[in-house]
């Protein structure tokens, strides 16, 4: 059963057969915790019964989907109601029959496209389930845990996943670290889905652009001032984070412009 494979506990990357090691939690953008390296299994996570799927709107039409208490990273998914067909942006590794339903129930989705290998988790799960493939960028292969013929590895700056929805490797935090923008979000005005590529804090009118987050180390500013250009080709007013309620509604534009200024004026000294 593939509900029975290894999840870090750490992390919740899902890996084809078991190991000792996590590659994603012993690289310097993430850790292995004080007290070692520990291992569940979704089936386990199911039998436990502490988990249970939350949904709630997070801006206009964009509905979150995750697990409370959360898992791993704490991350959410986001449902995002392209006119070509929804698509599930980001993963989060609790998946049951609970979940598959309530997805159903918001018509489904058409294809998973996932920011960066923190979020990977149980993404051939999720594929499965809902008979869909799953699009990230190749510059992150080598942190992929299960392989899978439903894996679409892409390459270069953007992918167009249909004509209203884009992928553009903006190479921050990870190689292959990826947003995604909606050309019809904010009633027209565009939609940036950021995961933790442009992270959204709690000071609204910033964002953030980190190489590691929990180890605080900054990105290179190299990255972020190409980031930044390749953002200058798309409209966007809101910017959906990866946690629950960050969101910038309005404004986002110019909210990012302002933070990479700040940005290399800090990293400049």
């Amino acid at each position: 059963m593939t509900a029975d494979l290894p999840l870090c506990a750490t992390c919740a990357m899902q890996y084809a057969t078991a190991r000792t090691d996590c590659p994603v939690c012993e690289d310097e953008r993430q850790y292995v915790p004080t007290s070692g390296q520990r291992w569940t299994s979704l089936a386990q996570l199911r039998d436990s019964g502490e988990h249970k799927v939350l949904v709630q709107e997070q801006g206009p039409g964009v509905l979150g989907i995750g697990a409370q208490p959360g898992l791993g990273i704490g991350q959410r998914a986001l449902l995002v109601p392209a006119t070509s067909g929804n698509v599930l942006w980001d993963c989060f590794a609790y998946l049951d029959d609970e979940v598959v339903r309530r997805v159903n129930e918001l018509g489904g989705i058409t294809a998973i496209a996932i920011s960066h290998p923190h979020y990977y988790t149980t993404m051939v799960e999720w594929a499965e389930a809902f008979d869909v493939p799953v699009y990230l960028h190749e510059n992150d292969r080598q942190w992929i845990g299960r392989p899978s013929e439903r894996i679409r590895l892409w390459s270069g700056q953007t992918h167009q996943l249909a004509d209203d929805l884009t992928l553009v490797n903006l190479g921050v935090h990870f190689a292959g670290g990826t947003v995604l923008h909606w050309r019809d979000g904010a009633d027209g005005r565009g939609a940036l889905f950021s995961g933790d590529i442009v992270q959204v804090v709690p000071n609204r009118d910033l964002v953030a652009f980190m190489y590691s987050y929990p180890n605080y180390l900054p990105e290179r500013p190299s990255v972020v001032r190409h980031a930044a250009e390749l953002l200058e080709g798309f409209s966007y007013d809101d910017i959906y984070g990866a946690w629950w309620n960050a969101v910038i509604l309005g404004g986002g534009q110019e909210v990012v412009r302002h933070s990479v200024r700040r940005y290399l004026e800090q990293v400049s000294g």
